[in-house]
């Protein structure tokens, strides 16, 4: 296992089933923030369906937020796992597309179809990208009303809450918490791209 560790944290190359053997070596020994952290790794490297339902059935164990185990979730992981040939797909027709009607000099027309093609485009970027979420990895972790010490304390984490991040701001994360935003430090998140 130390060698397998080596290459996931210094070498920095670690496939996915990599990086899932070691959530099983993990999750065998005990240790289920590992067993979290190595699962959402492979999660954020190549989407699966059953990786997340481990993932869910991990955290129910433990009594943990942000993992749903629902079948609108499994629809998004499915979408997630077809974002990027998704998006060459798109990127590529729209080259094509372009190529093609300056080849036959097309007229205004054809350009504003090509421009509403180019438009939805756009909107696959926007709203299907993936979002990064961030692993708790600190007990007592606190949630905080804003981006400061002095700000209202919301709650406290556990070891392993997921929380989608929605930005950040100079040491802290702005996440989703219970259908609003709250602010942890940056040193107490750890975020899975």
């Amino acid at each position: 296992m130390p060698a397998f560790r080596q290459q996931v944290w210094q070498e920095r190359r670690a496939s996915s089933e990599l990086l899932l053997k070691l959530a099983y070596a993990q999750q065998q020994l005990g240790h289920y923030p590992a067993a979290l952290l190595y699962l959402s790794l492979a999660q954020a490297r190549e989407p699966r369906v059953r990786t997340w339902r481990q993932l869910a059935t991990l955290a129910a164990q433990h009594r943990l937020v942000g993992y749903p185990a629902t079948w609108q979730q499994e629809l998004r992981v499915q979408a997630q796992r077809y974002y990027y040939p998704g998006l060459q797909a798109l990127l590529a027709g729209a080259v094509v597309g372009a190529i093609w009607l300056l080849w036959r000099r097309s007229r205004r027309t054809a350009w504003l179809s090509y421009a509403a093609c180019v438009g939805l485009v756009g909107i696959y970027l926007h709203f299907l990208r993936p979002k990064p979420a961030g692993l708790v990895a600190r007990a007592g972790t606190v949630l905080m009303a804003g981006p400061s010490a002095g700000a209202a304390w919301l709650s406290t984490a556990a070891i392993g809450d997921r929380l989608l991040v929605l930005g950040r701001q100079d040491i802290w994360y702005r996440v989703r918490w219970q259908q609003r935003e709250a602010y942890v430090r940056e040193a107490d998140l750890l975020l899975v791209e």
